[in-house]
This record gives structure tokens, sequence and C-alpha cells, in this order.
């Protein structure tokens, strides 16, 4: 998840179902550590994952981590029959990276799940949390064969990403198109490793909340094929449910081929 700054609530969508809540100082004590057990029934096993959510935007897991995550599990019970299939299957073996990592759920999940290892990123103020939950499963990851890294990934920052690097041929993302001046970053950051001959593809989990996000979309397609994989049906009260993307670089076989071109 994107980190947090201020929110202009005239940018708010109407039909976000994410309103702006204002919590007293009392509630937020209490809500200040929450440790979530997430199972993962297709290896038979659990990741516990604890949230700050007292800390800001990326110490919470939110509803596109989890769906996400129940799209890993789907391919891995049934990899030719999976919205993930196109991307996954042509792309052994895996070689991962999560941009935007927040608590790390999606990164560790998709170690565990694919039995890979995972390099898991985000700010620097982050990563103590992330390093946290990446240790608290280090049993379970052991015992898939799993291998979660984590690391420093400034968006735009050349120094952050060539020093992690460009040997990774799927990205994972979820909740990332956030903040508007969070906007062009994260687009460097996809042109520099989805960009040349690469043959990354980028799969982005997103909740539509803010009117301001199809600017980003408008730039993303005229950099990179865009697609739909998948859509959650909308959440309860709400019109809207998550949308599972992929990213790769025009010309590539690396977007499936009966995917819907995204309109948002």
């Amino acid at each position: 998840m994107a980190n947090q700054n201020q929110v202009d609530e005239d940018d708010i969508d109407a039909d976000s179902p994410f309103p702006i809540v204002h919590q007293d100082h009392q509630v937020a004590q209490i809500l200040a550590v929450q440790e979530l057990q997430h199972h993962l029934p297709s290896i038979k096993s659990t990741v516990v994952i604890r949230q700050l959510p007292s800390q800001g935007l990326s110490f919470k897991i939110w509803a596109a981590a989890n769906t996400l995550v129940a799209l890993l599990e789907q391919y891995h019970q049934h990899p030719s029959n999976s919205p993930l299939s196109s991307v996954f299957s042509c792309r052994r073996p895996f070689s991962i990276l999560e941009l935007g990592s927040g608590t790390g759920l999606v990164g560790i999940a998709a170690a565990a799940i694919l039995g890979t290892k995972v390099t898991i990123t985000d700010l620097p103020n982050v990563l103590p949390n992330l390093s946290f939950n990446a240790m608290a499963n280090s049993g379970t990851l052991l015992l898939n064969e799993g291998i979660v890294d984590v690391s420093s990934l400034r968006w735009g920052e050349v120094d952050d990403m060539e020093s992690i690097g460009k040997d990774f041929n799927i990205i994972l993302g979820s909740d990332v198109v956030y903040h508007d001046n969070l906007y062009e970053p994260l687009l460097k950051t996809l042109r520099f490793f989805l960009g040349g001959e690469s043959e990354t593809v980028f799969v982005m989990a997103h909740l539509r909340r803010w009117k301001k996000e199809s600017a980003f979309f408008k730039k993303a397609r005229k950099l990179f094929q865009v697609q739909i994989l998948h859509s959650d049906p909308p959440l309860p009260g709400a019109r809207v449910g998550v949308v599972v993307y992929s990213f790769a670089r025009k010309g590539t076989n690396g977007v499936v081929s009966n995917g819907t071109i995204s309109s948002v």
C-alpha cells in the first residue's frame, strides 16, 4: 500500500467504499497492534502478519492484497485454469518482486504458495515491520521452500532500482495506485523494470477509490499493454470490487491474449 499523505476530501469518489473516518485517539491506541492469521488452504499453511494501523496505510492489510493472495492460491491449485495462468505459466522458474509491500502479506504468501524467492520492498520506514513479518513466517517459508528478501525501494529512485536489479520475471503490487503524487514515480519504476526487451509482467490488484486515478491508467496505457485479468464482485455496501490488471511492455507476449483491455 502506498505510504500515507494528506488526502483532499474533494477528490473522494462518491462510490468509494472507504470514506474518511476520524478515529479518536483512544480507539487508535487500542488498535495500535493487530495480528492476522491468514490461512493458505492450497499449501495447508498459515502466515501470520503484524499490522500497526496507527502508523499509517502501509501498516495495514487492504482488500486488494487479499484478492491477490486468493488468486495465487487458485493458481497453485489449478495452474492451467486460473486468471493468472497465462501470465504465470510461461514464466517458470519464478523470480518475483513486490512493489509497495506494506505488511508483506502478498509477497510472503507468494513465496510460500509458489515455493520461490520473492523480494518484498517498500520505503525505509516500513522495512522494520516487513522484516518482522518475514521472520515471523520463516518456518512456513522453509517448509514450503519459499525465500523472502526485504529491500528498500523508493519509486522513481534510480539508485534503488539499480541496486535491486532487473532479474525478475513477475512483479506484484496491491493498492499501489493511491496518492496522485506517486503516479509518476510508480510509472518511472515500471518503465525501468518493464522497459527495453523485458518480458517481465506487472500484476496489480487495485480497488478504485478516487476519481483522479483515471489519470494514472491513461498514462499507463500509453506506455504499456494494460489488461484486466480478474474482477471481484463489489464489496458489501459498495459499487466496486477489486480488479486485477496485467502491465507489460507493448509488443510483448507477456499479457493474456484473451484478457479484457482496461478502460479505467
